[in-house]
Parts: C-alpha cells; sequence; structure tokens
C-alpha cells in the first residue's frame, strides 16, 4: 500500500490550529516557564479547553485516549480522519512552540496512548477522557520495562499496588496514573500488566519532583504506591497472564507513544531550524536549492545537510501514524521514526547553538532553551540504543532472547 504524502485538508486544519496555538500561547510564555521550574502553566488551561472543543466536533483528534483510539461510537476501531496522524501533528506543532508546555497540556499525557492501545470499549468509555500519566521507570532501572518490580496482587475485588515510580512525567498534575506493574513475578514478562490508578487515591503519595537540564515546564515525579486498592477492572486489556504471547501485549503501548514522541523531536528541531535561517540570514549567509551544497559556503552547505536530516526523521515519524491509522502493523517504524527524529533533534539544536554564536549560547534567543530540552526525547520513552536494538530484532527475527 502507498503513502500519500499529502495532508487532506481535515488534517491540515490540525496543523493550523495547533500551530497557531503554538505560536500565540506558548512561545510567549516558553522562557517564563522555563524560568520556573514546577510552577503550573495556568495559561494552558484555555488550550486545554480549546483542545476539548475541536475534539467534541468529532472531526479532529487532539484530547485523551480518543486522540489514538479513531473508535466509533460502537466502540469499533475506525480510520476516522487518520486519529494517529491527527494525534501526532498536534504534538509535532506544538512542540514547535514548547514540547515541556505540550506536556504540561491537560490530557495530553502519555498515559492517554496507553490507554487507548489497550483498553476495552467499557475502558474506554470511563478513561477515554481522562488526563494520563504513564509510570514505567523504577529505581533499579531504566530502558528495560521488563525489569518491572512493583506488584498488583489480587484481593477480592480490587488489585493492591505496592512499588515505586520515578521520572514520571506531569505525575503530580495528571488526574490519572498508568502504572506498569507484575502480577506474577514466576511468570516473568507477560505478567506485566498497565492499570489506571487515580493520583489522589488512598496510597499513592508523590514523593518529590525532579529538577531537570531541559522540559522545566513540565513536572517529573517519583511515586510510590503503598497497598493501593484499585478495583480490578481498572486492570487495562486482558486480565489473563499469557505465557506464550510474552511482553508483546505490554510493549504494544510504545507502538503509539513513540511516534508521538518523535513528532516532539520533529517540532522543536525545525524550530531550531527556523530560527537559525533567521540569524544565517540576517549575517548575510545566502542559503541557495539552486546550487549544489560544496558551491556555497560552509554554514550554507551545513544548514542544508541539517534540513535534509530533518527531512528525513520527519517522513520517518509521519510514516509510523499512517500505518497505525491503517492497521499496519508499525512496532520497527515507530522505534526507526523515534531513533532517527530524536537523534535529529538532538544534533540539530545543538549545531543550531554553535553556529549562532553568542546568540545561541546566551537567552538572547530560545536556541540554548531547545537544545536543553530535545535531549529528553533521545531518552524517554526507551533510548536511542534501545529503538536500534528493537529495529534489528524485527529486522533479522529475532527475539529478545536471541538479541539483546
Amino acid at each position: 500500500m502507498a503513502i500519500n504524502l499529502e495532508l487532506p485538508k481535515k488534517l491540515q486544519a490540525v496543523v493550523e490550529k495547533g500551530h497557531q496555538g503554538a505560536a500565540e500561547m506558548l512561545r510567549p510564555i516558553s522562557r517564563k516557564y522555563d524560568l520556573a521550574e514546577h510552577a503550573y502553566p495556568v495559561e494552558l488551561d484555555t488550550l486545554a479547553q480549546l483542545f476539548e472543543g475541536l475534539q467534541e466536533a468529532k472531526t479532529i483528534s487532539f484530547a485523551g485516549a480518543d486522540a489514538f483510539s479513531g473508535r466509533n461510537d460502537e466502540g469499533k476501531k475506525t480510520n476516522v480522519n487518520g486519529a494517529n496522524m491527527s494525534a501526532l501533528l498536534n504534538a509535532l506543532e506544538v512542540s514547535w512552540g514548547d514540547v515541556a508546555l505540550l506536556l504540561s497540556i491537560p490530557f495530553q499525557g502519555l498515559g492517554n496512548a496507553a490507554i487507548s492501545s489497550v483498553a476495552t470499549k467499557e475502558q474506554l468509555e470511563r478513561f477515554g477522557k481522562v488526563w494520563a500519566s504513564m509510570a514505567i521507570t523504577e529505581p533499579s532501572f531504566g530502558s528495560d520495562s521488563a525489569a518491572v518490580s512493583t506488584t498488583a496482587v489480587l484481593d477480592g475485588d480490587e488489585y493492591v499496588i505496592n512499588g515505586e515510580k520515578i521520572y514520571v512525567t506531569a505525575g503530580s498534575r495528571a488526574t490519572h496514573i498508568v502504572v506498569w506493574a507484575t502480577v506474577d513475578k514466576s511468570l516473568g514478562r507477560a505478567a506485566i500488566k498497565s492499570f489506571v490508578v487515580p493520583r489522589e487515591h488512598p496510597g499513592v503519595t508523590v514523593e518529590r519532583l525532579e529538577h531537570k537540564l531541559g522540559i522545566k515546564a513540565s513536572d517529573t515525579a517519583a511515586i510510590r504506591f503503598e497497598n493501593a486498592r484499585i478495583p480490578k477492572e481498572n486492570l487495562l486489556g486482558d486480565p489473563e497472564v499469557k505465557v506464550d504471547k510474552g511482553f508483546a501485549g505490554a510493549m504494544e503501548t510504545f507502538d503509539n507513544t513513540r511516534p508521538i514522541v518523535a513528532a516532539m523531536a520533529v517540532g522543536i528541531a525545525r524550530a531550531a531550524l527556523e530560527e537559525l535561517r533567521v540569524i544565517l540570514t540576517e549575517a548575510g549567509i545566502e542559503i541557495s536549492y539552486d546550487k549544489p551544497a560544496h558551491a556555497q559556503s560552509a554554514p550554507a552547505a551545513e544548514f542544508l545537510r541539517m534540513e535534509a536530516d530533518w527531512e528525513s526523521g520527519y517522513l520517518l515519524t509521519i510514516r509510523s501514524a499512517w500505518q497505525a491509522d491503517n492497521k499496519i502493523p508499525n512496532s520497527k517504524e515507530a522505534s526507526m521514526g523515534k531513533a532517527k527524529a530524536a537523534r535529529v533533534a538532538s544534533d540539530i539544536t545543538l549545531k543550531a547553538v554553535e553556529m549562532a554564536g553568542t546568540a545561541g549560547y546566551s537567552e538572547q534567543t530560545l536556541l540554548e532553551k531547545w537544545a536543553r530540552d530535545s535531549k529528553i526525547l533521545d531518552i524517554f520513552e526507551g533510548t536511542q540504543q534501545i529503538q536500534q536494538l528493537v529495529v534489528a530484532r524485527r529486522l533479522l527475527g529475532l527475539s529478545s532472547a536471541q538479541l539483546k
């Protein structure tokens, strides 16, 4: 099946609205909340209401798990206006404004994509519009998601959750937390399930907020679960442990979230490229598409290289969302897009700081902020090395046990 790279009108509306919100609401407060770490950006409530209003019109997918699911009123999956592509393009445009503020917009949490991946129809009705963060990482592991030690023990009609999660994006602001926990350690990876837990719930404690290199406007929390009891219906998807399926079920979550993180990287890299081009033009440096790079100045040639690199990251990213909307398995492509786009964002933002000189290194522009913000996109939702490992396994047809 061929992919048409021309966006339909309804998706162009997503781009226009997302970009308008980013330009008029996020860029003006970007530096303010970078300096005021942990302060909640109250201006985001207005943007969240705008997105929710567009969502209610059932023409554009913006907020909550519905932005990813593309389900109709009967709960069946449909390709309604490209739900995954819509959510991805929105993330790209808003990240052009400020990726940290995007991560702080109500109902835009990564946990919403997790809910969409595995929730039943009934669960989507209950949790489809909540603001959900995603809690996977623990003090004892980072990229190895299969090493989850947080436990969920069934006691009557409730699961009792115990454990600690760290680096939970929007962990102190989101209304709910999607918690990865094992229901039976003896059954290994297959027993890892995800649970929806209200943040303000007995046994749930936000221990601290992290101080970070970048995305300072987004809170990152450490959360402890101590005998937190939730209804058994809050286990997302099938409660049965299928050892033969292994960890694949849980990993389907990343097929939705990794393209979104890749889109964040594409957005922030484009912002840096646009700012750099303005600076180079004002310095009298001509960038031409009619002459080969070697026939132009060194800065122009470097800019053209960066722009081409950005284009490849962008195309890989939208391909993974297109596949998801057309019910084509996208695990390999989701990791390819995440690996490429995240590396491109880090490379481009750092190079832009270098080429802009004092304007790039100082707070005169947002270039230095974008360089700090971009690094996390190459780390969370699976590091660069993890993405390359996933791609290698898919290409070679090897399991995680065969290729580590």
